[in-house]
């Protein structure tokens, strides 16, 4: 026994003459072959044992990344020091009396294929997770923490407040600031540990995290089970700022810009997704809900959404149709109009980011209850979108208009360049009383009904650029009803039925429609008249022109002949002439001024020959209705005597007939 203290009391004096030094080869040893990876001390190294702790003071301690970190050191300390309870280094976890460390650097990384982690120890499947030691007392200076995940493209670095605990425990909370970078977006960001105590035994570790990026506020909440494990944990993420747009940018999704907004969800990282559910907020003065998931792969991010809109503002609108929402909350719809070479446009021309579509590949659904709005009557839209490899289709994309229900399927090939877009947009039959009830009509007078179809294919990177090399054809078809009598005579300008119904009070008396078609063909932009035809009980309404989708100018002319005699009757097209965003009406026309001129002609030889000028003889031919309602063109055009029709036909590129001179009125 003499012997065996003898034996122990010489090892003591040994260490406590050198210090321990020696020991530095097989503490480093050990070290490296307990964690699988090299430990080195490249400064001084002091070891001391008394018969209850074991003393131990490192400078320059460093502890190796795996092969695949971009980081040389999952750990490197500029100095430690500790006091260990000599009876716990035989345990699995050991006891810290006291520890010391100074300018502490953790680095902690996930490879590519997220199935390895550099805090992760062991060659054993899964590994063994890195076990914090128990500590009695501590203080932790300068210590940092870097964290990168290259699949969520993730990287932050991270810098502790000093650190202090006493009796094992460390206190309220743990705070830290840094910065970093997700995707191509750098950020800032602030947060803490409010339950230290409980991260150090390797219990919950309640986090709390505000982050600045690209002028947004991020902020999140949630309790993890270790400091670095963020999978499968709901996170309660808050986020507000000027331009939702530049928020989404973020993660690599590009969406129109958006006036400020405000939104909360729940967020869960799962291997390669980001899941947020339970959503809801708003943006501008429109409400947002719903759920979506960021698939974080290769080649492409891809979203997936369900979203829905009680209310949706008009100006919270604009940017998704292309407008400037700031100018459309300040001037109203006058917002929407540009000129160009002092020409009012109304079309518009925001241009498509092609390049930022190369970026991720999505689907969404998008229902939206009713649209606030002074001007455009729309409600109930339901929005169905998928984007793979820069080929977006909003198919379909259905609303009610006026109580008039469109569905309409969009196709934008960013593939090709110039962009293509093929336009199918489709009216469904709808009263004409509910189309026009902003324009004096009235529902118990008007019967008829209309339907229509737009079928366009454009080439350009705005919605200006392709209506304006747009080919195709619009048509709307009426079918028998019913219309106001002031209506119709206001268009064929027969004065001496017009008073006469004024006079007799029928102005409401409804007038029977037999068939009409407003149809177009569009080449190159410009959308000429083919057939613009209306037959009516007594009446057959007949028009000619083109509007321009290039410089969006309109020359159009409508002309109603009577099918029975009138004795005062104007017989002159009514014009429609300026632009989309200016139109004009000129009811009197080249040839009603030279009606007159005849009139006054004759009057001056003899008074009552003046009304000869006005007489309609009432030789107007009614409308086969078989081609007017199958949409056919002006070429395929009959009487109801099978004879082909000479009032309807298409115009020249500069909007004159071929047939007559009928417009060039204005």
């Amino acid at each position: 026994m003499g012997a065996l203290c003898l034996i122990l009391f010489a090892l003591w004096l040994v260490l406590y003459l050198t210090k321990g030094r020696f020991l530095r080869g097989p503490f480093e040893r050990t070290l490296s072959a307990q964690l699988h990876r090299s430990v080195k001390t490249r400064g001084d190294f002091q070891l001391f044992l008394d018969p209850f702790d074991v003393k131990l003071v490192v400078a320059g301690l460093t502890v190796r990344n795996p092969d695949y970190a971009t980081k040389p050191y999952l750990i490197s300390a500029e100095r430690l020091q500790a006091r260990i309870a000599s009876l716990t280094l035989f345990r699995k976890k050991w006891r810290l009396r006291e520890l010391e460390l100074a300018n502490a650097g953790l680095d902690l990384e996930w490879d590519k294929a997220h199935r390895r982690n550099s805090w992760t120890f062991s060659d054993r499947k899964g590994g063994e997770p890195l076990t914090l030691p128990v500590i009695d007392r501590a203080t932790l200076s300068g210590t940092t923490l870097r964290y990168r995940d290259p699949r969520l493209r993730l990287l932050a670095d991270l810098r502790f407040q000093t650190i202090r605990s006493a009796d094992a425990r460390i206190g309220s909370a743990v705070r830290f600031a840094g910065r970093g970078q997700i995707r191509a977006t750098p950020f800032t960001t602030t947060g803490a540990l409010l339950s230290p105590d409980e991260t150090v035994q390797r219990g919950r570790n309640q986090l709390t995290l505000r982050a600045y990026a690209a002028d947004n506020v991020i902020d999140m909440r949630g309790t993890l089970p270790s400091l670095a494990a963020l999978e499968d944990v709901p996170l309660a993420v808050a986020a507000r700022g000027r331009n939702l747009a530049r928020l989404l940018d973020v993660i690599g999704i590009t969406v129109p810009d958006t006036r400020r907004y405000a939104l909360a969800s729940q967020l869960i990282l799962h291997e390669d997704q980001y899941r947020f559910t339970r959503m809801h907020g708003r943006f501008g003065d429109s409400d947002l809900s719903g759920a979506f998931t960021v698939h974080n792969i290769e080649p492409r991010v891809r979203v997936e959404a369900m979203l829905a809109t009680h209310r949706l503002d008009i100006v919270d609108a604009a940017p998704f149709m292309g407008y400037n929402p700031d100018e459309i909350a300040a001037k109203g719809a006058a917002g929407a109009i540009t000129h160009v070479r002092g020409a009012p446009r109304l079309l518009p021309d925001a241009r498509l980011r092609i390049e930022a579509l190369r970026a991720f590949d999505a689907g969404l659904r998008w229902h939206i209850d009713t649209v606030r709005s002074r001007t455009i009557p729309l409600a109930d839209i339901d929005l169905r979108l998928s984007l793979e490899d820069r080929l977006l289709k909003l198919v379909p994309l259905t609303f009610t208009m006026a109580r008039g229900r469109v569905t309409s399927d969009v196709t934008i090939d960013a593939r090709m360049r110039p962009v293509r877009t093929t336009y199918d947009v489709r009216l469904l039959p709808t009263p004409i009383s509910q189309l026009l009830a902003g324009f004096g009509a009235i529902e118990a007078g008007t019967t008829g009904t209309v339907k229509g179809r737009a079928e366009l294919i454009g080439d350009g990177d705005s919605v200006r650029d392709s209506l304006a090399s747009a080919r195709g054809r619009i048509a709307f078809v009426l079918p028998s009803g019913t219309f106001w009598m002031r209506n119709v005579q206001l268009v064929e300008l027969d004065l001496g039925v017009f008073f006469q119904r004024m006079l007799q009070n029928k102005l409401k008396q409804p007038v029977r429609i037999n068939c009409g078609l407003v149809a177009f063909t569009v080449r190159n932009g410009l959308a000429t008249a083919d057939p613009i035809l209306i037959d009516t009980a007594k009446n057959v309404i007949a028009g000619r022109g083109s509007f321009s989708f290039r410089d969006e100018r309109l020359d159009l002319a409508i002309r109603a002949d009577a099918k029975t005699f009138s004795l005062l009757s104007g017989q002159s097209p009514v014009g429609l002439g300026g632009y989309f965003a200016a139109p004009v009406i000129r009811p009197l026309s080249t040839q009603l001024f030279s009606r007159s001129g005849i009139g006054l002609g004759l009057a001056a030889l003899a008074p009552p020959a003046a009304l000869l000028a006005f007489v309609d003889p009432g030789d107007a031919k009614s409308a086969a209705c078989g081609p007017v309602l199958a949409g056919a063109r002006a070429s395929a055009q009959r009487t109801s005597g099978g004879q082909k029709r000479r009032d309807v036909g298409t115009v020249n590129t500069h909007g004159v007939s071929k047939r007559k001179k009928f417009l060039g009125l204005f």
